[in-house]
């Protein structure tokens, strides 16, 4: 899906984790954005190195982004790579704790919920 996206936007390296995180792309990290960017558009947000991180829209067209404060917000954050994981985690994570303060061993719990 990222390689027929359109409109695309990189974030440099230490924005990655805040955009991960489910925060808005600031100015400050974004190390480029496709020319002629409408605002109010969605776009596929970047790591540097080419790995595609999610989904956002513009809050702000290209020609904006240039003379915008670097605390300004340039993309709204939509949805990430990681939000499908976080909820088999956070399951997994109350597994172990349910587990655990009923006196079991939390990995012979992880190794069922694997089988």
């Amino acid at each position: 899906m990222s390689m027929h996206a359109l409109l695309q936007i990189w974030v440099k390296p230490s924005a990655e984790m805040q955009y991960m995180y489910g925060n808005h792309v600031l100015k400050s990290g974004l190390g480029r954005i496709t020319e002629n960017t409408p605002a109010y558009t969605g776009v596929v947000i970047y790591s540097m190195s080419d790995i595609p991180l999610g989904f956002g829209v513009t809050a702000k067209s290209t020609a904006d982004c240039r003379k915008m404060d670097p605390s300004g917000i340039v993309v709204f954050h939509q949805a990430d790579v990681g939000e499908a994981l976080r909820p088999v985690l956070l399951c997994r994570l109350i597994l172990c704790f349910v587990s655990w303060s009923e006196g079991l061993r939390p990995s012979s719990v992880l190794l069922q919920v694997n089988t």
